[in-house]
């Protein structure tokens, strides 16, 4: 799966800009009135509203229908203010927004045309699986989904279900951000006691990184190392790479072509704005992202089923490419996949941004050492305190906008301690140096457990969770 990345074609000219954003506005126009298919009016307008942000983000005015750019200022990309209602830029590439409380979800939602995980459906997944919802769910980490109560519908019924979740393998160290979606589904998979599939996309990052075939593979071969140190179990679990399981398998193969017939370029370019400069490796790659969601496409696992429904635990940004298999599935004979959207894990330097493994000073490495961690947590972590210590004492700090505190929501465990923390520093009585000490203290023995974990996984060990097979598990 992608990671938030940049891969820019050369700066458009506001004018330019305008000019393409007229023409698209009246293509939109044109569909709806020739009745087009919803899947390729929805594509239109998605381009639409990419163009929007473009446009915004190299004027700083907002798109008017007859009203030219008045001039070509850029704008200032600092933190805005709390409330600023500009539109967030989300896609599989790039997340940024200008608010320094980070993305606002709840437009997301609306945007996407997803369902906000409320707390009737938390209350319904601890009553079907019978244990405590997990603390991304009580938290809101993971606050959107797709078809999450049809899941659990079947499953009251006796009707399994499989889990699919990947990683874009960009860099031989994966960061505590990456692994937010393999916690969670582990976590998923244990309580549902159900079978796992994990792609590893070294294909993706070969098309759009200036990387060889060698080192994408490679690159994927170590991140699941990482992957399988979360604690996932070899009998119910499959990772695989890309570039070697679509050619081992025809079946996968198969499913590719059925979606890539029933995706047009005018939708791909629309979903994901593709340009006419695109290689046609990324153009054609979102049917591969997609063939996992079916279950035909794992015949050593599932047989010749094709009915057995997919789940996928991942963050928002991902929702793009399963918007399209969704639409795709029922016209290819497979049901819909659901899906559990997880907010983005934070830069050091603020929530205007995800955490980036390009940037060594934005991430906290899964390799760091626990002085590197307090370096860069000290150093790099935006603070929501005051400029003194006696107005911190005074007005008390913001934890919506410290960085610190949202790592804290995302790894310790305990309410009670997260609140009381939460408490404190909003009242002043806690400081921002006492909080990031406090991050400290609970990233560095996380890493390092992870670390050791990570030493007992031999290439043997992967290989046993790369190669097709049957999984153990009752459908």
């Amino acid at each position: 799966m992608t990671d938030c990345q940049g891969d820019c074609d050369g700066a458009k000219s506001p004018m330019e800009l305008y000019e393409e954003l007229t023409a698209q506005g009246s293509k939109v126009r044109s569909l709806k009135t020739m009745k087009a298919e919803k899947a390729e009016v929805d594509a239109a307008v998605q381009l639409l509203l990419k163009l929007k942000v473009d446009y915004k983000k190299v004027t700083g005015q907002d798109y008017k229908a007859g009203c030219p750019p008045e001039n070509s200022a850029i704008p200032d990309n600092g933190p805005a203010a709390d409330g600023a209602d500009d539109e967030d830029t989300v896609d599989p590439w790039n997340v940024s927004t200008t608010n320094a409380k980070g993305v606002d979800y709840d437009k997301l939602i609306v945007r996407f045309g997803s369902n906000k995980i409320d707390q009737e459906l938390v209350d319904r997944i601890e009553k079907v699986s019978g244990q405590r919802p997990h603390h991304f769910l009580r938290r809101g980490i993971f606050f959107s989904h797709r078809d999450m109560h049809q899941v659990l519908d079947a499953y009251e019924k006796q009707k399994s279900f499989y889990l699919y979740t990947g990683r874009g393998p960009s860099s031989e160290a994966m960061h505590v951000g990456h692994l937010i979606p393999f916690i969670f589904t582990k976590w998923l998979q244990d309580v549902f006691d159900i079978p796992l599939v994990i792609q590893l996309t070294d294909d993706e990052k070969y098309l759009w990184k200036d990387l060889t075939l060698e080192q994408c593979h490679r690159y994927a071969v170590e991140n699941a190392k990482d992957i399988i140190a979360c604690g996932f179990d070899v009998n119910k679990t499959f990772i695989f790479s890309d570039l070697d399981y679509m050619g081992a398998c025809p079946e996968f193969y198969r499913n590719v072509v059925k979606v890539q017939k029933h995706v047009t370029f005018n939708q791909v370019k629309g979903i994901f704005g593709f340009t006419d400069s695109d290689c046609i490796g990324k153009i054609s790659f979102p049917a591969i992202q997609a063939a996992p969601s079916f279950s035909s496409s794992f015949p050593k696992i599932f047989g010749s089923r094709t009915d057995i429904q997919c789940l996928i635990p991942c963050a928002i940004d991902q929702d793009p490419y399963f918007r399209m298999t969704r639409d795709v599935a029922p016209r290819i004979g497979y049901p819909k996949p659901a899906l559990l959207h997880s907010t983005f894990f934070p830069a050091l330097q603020g929530a205007q941004t995800k955490m980036s493994a390009s940037d060594a000073n934005s991430s906290i490495f899964l390799t760091d050492t626990p002085k590197q961690i307090k370096n860069k947590v000290n150093k790099h972590a935006f603070s929501g305190g005051k400029d003194t210590v006696e107005e911190h004492r005074k007005y008390g700090g913001n934890p919506d906008v410290d960085v610190s505190f949202m790592y804290l929501t995302f790894f310790l465990e305990d309410d009670e301690q997260l609140e009381k923390i939460k408490q404190d520093y909003s009242s002043g009585s806690l400081l921002t140096g006492e909080l990031k000490k406090l991050l400290i203290e609970t990233l560095q023995p996380m890493i390092a457990k992870h670390q050791e974990r990570r030493k007992q996984i031999s290439d043997e060990t992967v290989q046993q969770f790369m190669t097709p097979r049957p999984l153990n598990f009752n459908l």
